[in-house]
């Protein structure tokens, strides 16, 4: 049966995620854990069930056999649909061959047959690596209220951190002017939040003059968004001011999560107007022992928890053994702290192991200025008794004495 909707949402999720280093080494960045009991590709998918978008093109390629086994039939955010839904999108074979996604740009356009299925009007692009809760359908009507060929989120940002992202410049009544990708003397604060919502009969004629291009890079910051602005066409900044997070690096990834245990963020996954949905396994209850300590963290389902806990992030299934300490990290699902074992400030992958008397991770005043990190161990490694990480540090295999590493 055809379905006609005014919307389709368009979600980049093919990413590697370079900069989160081993954490994405077998996943792509939008299937990564995050809060407990979280994946990151949750709130763009939950934002588009809030805003009433019901047709969602979620386009992988990195990685993408976790994501897809995630994803399923998009029943967990209501899209599993007769007509419009879920579906999944990943590159596939044409004529003589396949073609991988060559840009972000590019992956719309070598989706343009998925899109007219629904013959919509308009076309919102996601990123599937943001943390955030929005209303795209406010978004939209703001769109057609300014009869715009492009919409494009902005948030306001510290100049200082301005020169880090895609800045919009703006005229008196919202248009925009000019846009500068990562400018060293950024002429506004307006960053973009790679939210854009296009008109689509205007965005297809884009996308087939930049696939003809052989110099472009088929990418919506640097070809599509300056060409359009470049031929005078209508675009809007729309001005975004809740929460919002790019966690593509391993430092904003751990902020984030700590974020969710400060009660001045405005990031609510209590509110049921903006639930954020998931595909969540069937576990009990998360299990406290009476000689447990634990102060200011979220605790997921299925964790036990003996030792000490501070100002930390506990996913589903996790393990703290009595006399272990945990202290500004984020655990992920599966990972166990054996008895006598700390980690402090550091990330632990799924279902890794940190065996008696280790140490993983080291507080920033313990250290002199400017050389203090996240430390972070991969998925399944094991870092054995009384092995130190040290700050910073990333351990993609068994560390089972100091020094040694076994793949």
């Amino acid at each position: 049966m055809f379905y006609k909707t005014e919307c389709v949402a368009m979600l980049l999720a093919g990413g590697q995620g370079s900069r989160l280093g081993i954490l994405t080494r077998r996943v792509a960045k939008p299937a990564v854990p995050f809060g407990g009991k979280y994946r990151i590709i949750d709130f763009p998918l939950s934002n588009c069930v809030h805003s009433g978008i019901d047709t969602v093109g979620v386009l992988t390629q990195y990685q993408p056999l976790e994501l897809n086994d995630y994803l399923a039939t998009g029943a967990p955010w209501d899209l599993d649909r007769r007509g419009g839904g879920l579906h999944v999108l990943p590159p596939y074979q044409r004529g003589a061959g396949a073609d991988w996604y060559k840009g972000t740009a590019n992956a719309i356009y070598q989706n343009i047959p998925f899109i007219e299925r629904y013959r919509p009007e308009y076309v919102l692009v996601l990123s599937g690596d943001h943390i955030y809760q929005m209303d795209y359908a406010a978004m939209l009507a703001y769109h057609k209220q300014q009869q715009a060929d492009c919409t494009i989120a902005v948030l306001d940002v510290p100049l200082e951190e301005a020169g880090r992202f895609g800045i919009m410049v703006t005229r008196p009544d919202g248009s925009i002017e000019a846009f500068e990708e990562k400018p060293a003397h950024p002429r506004s604060t307006k960053a973009s939040m790679g939210v854009y919502v296009f008109t689509w009969e205007v965005l297809r004629r884009y996308l087939m003059e930049d696939e003809a291009n052989p110099a472009s890079s088929n990418d919506f910051g640097k070809n599509i968004i300056p060409t359009m602005l470049g031929d005078g066409r209508r675009m809007m900044a729309y001005s975004f001011e809740g929460y919002w997070k790019d966690v593509g690096t391993v430092e904003s990834l751990w902020e984030a999560n700590l974020d969710l245990l400060d009660p001045k963020v405005e990031l609510n996954l209590l509110d049921e107007n903006r639930r954020i949905f998931a595909r969540e396994e069937s576990l009990p209850p998360h299990f406290a022992a009476e000689c447990a300590e634990v102060q200011n963290a979220l605790v997921s389902d299925g964790c036990e928890v003996a030792g000490s806990v501070e100002y930390s992030v506990l996913s589903t299934g996790a393990v703290v053994a009595p006399g272990a300490r945990v202290a500004y990290s984020v655990i992920m699902p599966g990972a166990v702290i054996e008895p006598g074992a700390v980690v402090q400030y550091a990330i632990l992958g799924e279902n890794c192991v940190v065996e008696q008397g280790a140490v993983v991770g080291t507080p920033p005043e313990e250290l002199p200025p400017g050389t203090w990190g996240v430390a972070v161990v991969g998925e399944d490694c094991r870092i054995g008794p009384g092995v130190r990480v040290k700050a910073g540090e990333m351990v993609e295999a068994d560390r089972l004495s100091e020094g040694e590493e076994k793949q």
